[in-house]
């Protein structure tokens, strides 16, 4: 862990493969098939944070102790969630993600939150991989401006050229994570290859880092670890078989 924090504060990322077991990955990919079948007015790219606060499995997958084990090198033991968001890229059809860096668009004071990007397929320079300009954390939140000349998830670009000659390919198996810093410039290519490419964001704050935007309790905040801090953090959801996505222990803990 001391590594992957040296690289972190070096580079603005770190790596952590098969985090997770592949059974527990398996059941992501049946709930990303099964949101995409409750929502087929979403594109598959934007089943995001408001879906998060009635879904039990998406709770129990964020909450996972190994995923929170790797979240506390970076932030400390009292962990909430911020927000959470599947990027799920279709085959031929996945939408970029432009350059951009996420301290510019969340409500949060101070900025200490990290991102655990999750690997729930393959992926790859072809299906549209996650890619980051390592060191590029260590300078300030640039502007953002609009950008609907090409199909993309976010609508806006980094208001800055881009060296892109500098990126690193965030090449990852299913089960791994990707560890990154607010303030990293990243961003990932359409996917025009025939094989899909999803992953998990994960954002995690420490319980005393404030959300401060007006909608309170935020959708996707929840204590999970430690002191539950300066947060109105979500009720857990109890499982309900008629609503929810089943999946292995659903019913038993924290549901």
């Amino acid at each position: 862990m001391n590594d992957a924090l040296d690289r972190y504060d070096r580079d603005g990322y770190a790596l952590f493969r098969a985090a997770i077991d592949p059974d527990l990955v398996r059941e992501a990919a049946g709930h990303v098939a099964w949101l995409e079948r409750r929502h087929p007015e979403l594109r598959p790219e934007q089943l995001g944070h408001t879906l998060l606060r009635d879904d039990p499995f998406w709770l129990r997958l964020v909450s996972d102790d190994r995923l929170l084990d790797i979240a506390e090198t970076f932030i400390g033991p009292d962990i909430a969630l911020f927000a959470s968001h599947y990027i799920s890229k279709p085959p031929y059809s996945g939408q970029a993600v432009l350059w951009h860096q996420d301290g510019a668009f969340w409500p949060l004071e101070p900025m200490r939150v990290v991102t655990l990007w999750l690997a729930v397929d393959h992926s790859t320079p072809e299906n549209g991989c996650v890619r980051l300009i390592p060191g590029s954390h260590r300078g300030g939140i640039e502007a953002m401006r609009a950008n609907t000349d090409v199909d993309n998830v976010l609508g806006e670009e980094i208001a800055v050229e881009v060296d892109e000659s500098a990126a690193v390919d965030m090449v990852l198996a299913p089960g791994d994570v990707e560890v990154h810093h607010p303030n990293i410039v990243h961003g990932s290519n359409a996917n025009t290859s025939p094989h899909r490419r999803c992953g998990l964001t994960m954002r995690y704050i420490p319980a005393a880092t404030r959300i401060t935007a007006d909608e309170q309790p935020y959708p996707s905040a929840f204590h999970l670890r430690g002191t539950p801090g300066v947060n109105a953090c979500q009720p857990w959801p109890a499982f309900d078989p008629e609503r929810h996505y089943r999946y292995a222990g659903a019913g038993a803990a924290r549901d």
